[in-house]
């Protein structure tokens, strides 16, 4: 059980324990030893002790060179001692760690990604054209380089190892893949718009919800890969071109019956007010059928698309 115990806490990140010398302390140390080198193969004859000292000293300080390590802001190294994870690097500057340590750059910088729009069906079945905009980074070095396979999926570097430019494209391909499944599996449980039900959430009316709920699905697949997503908008949305004619003309047909139903309950109100004025100040007496009469009139006027036509009344109204 303890056992197990210890095995779970190594199987997430945490920072470097070992020794972590200055960098140019260390390099002053290996300039001296390199000198030292030197001079006791100057000093030494053939085959003499001096030969052999300044021979191991010189082997000494150029193991020593390869445990240098420099870091900018916003970067981190992995340090691997013979396939043992050893902890992360955070430090910024110029640093000497033990020169038999495998070292893994990866950057924990923010980046963006926006893939090309794909095809989804919404939540009533119509095939729509959606994309997003994500910005991501690395949050847990340690899941990114050994839960998922990144290293083999990486390029291998020109020294034998994998570039940190290879690794980034690798998680970058990771993101990409998942990103594309949970846009899939978002779009699909909203409708592109529902003029039946005005409470319903649909993707073109509720961008900010959402969103939300896609950087929550994102978050939720790429835990696992120690990514982080910060920010996912759906940047793109219309109808694949083989329905697009259609649903215009019912955006069309949506936005006439609108306007007609507003145009319709202003002249009934404008009706009422003509009728009720010319009662009050008894301008004109009129019995139920001129009354029907002149409502026609006014809601041809006043409804019609075309200017309407006057006729001259030469006889009773």
């Amino acid at each position: 059980m303890s056992n197990n115990i210890i095995n779970m806490e190594q199987n997430k990140e945490y920072s470097y324990k070992g020794l972590v010398i200055n960098g140019f302390v260390a390099l002053l140390i290996v300039i001296a030893l390199f000198a030292l080198s030197i001079f006791c193969l100057v000093k030494s004859e053939a085959g003499g002790i001096f030969g052999l000292c300044g021979g191991l000293i010189f082997l000494l300080a150029i193991i020593l060179c390869s445990g240098f390590i420099m870091q900018e802001p916003n970067e981190a190294k992995a340090l691997v001692f013979f396939g043992k994870y050893k902890g992360t690097l955070n430090k910024t500057g110029f640093y000497w760690v033990n020169p038999f340590l495998s070292k893994k750059r990866v950057s924990l910088r923010a980046r963006n990604l926006n893939p090309e729009p794909i095809k989804v069906n919404d939540k009533s079945g119509n095939p729509v054209l959606i994309g997003m905009v994500l910005v991501w980074k690395l949050q847990d070095t340690y899941k990114a380089l050994f839960e998922i396979d990144s290293q083999s999926l990486a390029t291998p570097g020109s020294k034998g190892g994998t570039s940190a430019r290879a690794l980034s494209e690798a998680f970058e391909n990771f993101v990409r893949v998942q990103s594309d499944a949970a846009l899939r599996q978002v779009a699909g449980c909203y409708a592109y718009d529902n003029a039946d039900n005005a409470d319903e959430l649909t993707l073109r009316s509720n961008a900010d919800e959402i969103n939300e709920q896609l950087v929550s699905t994102l978050n939720d697949r790429l835990s696992m890969a120690g990514i982080h997503v910060v920010e996912a908008r759906i940047n793109y949305l219309a109808y694949a071109p083989e329905i697009a004619a259609v649903m215009l003309r019912r955006q069309q047909a949506d936005a006439i019956i609108a306007a007609r139903e507003k145009i319709v309950d202003g002249a009934v109100s404008m009706v009422k007010m003509a009728l009720d004025k010319l009662k009050d100040q008894g301008v004109v007496d009129l019995n139920e059928e001129r009354k029907a009469a002149m409502v026609s009139n006014l809601l041809v006027v006043l409804c019609g698309d075309e200017p309407a036509q006057p006729v001259v009344n030469s006889g009773s109204l």
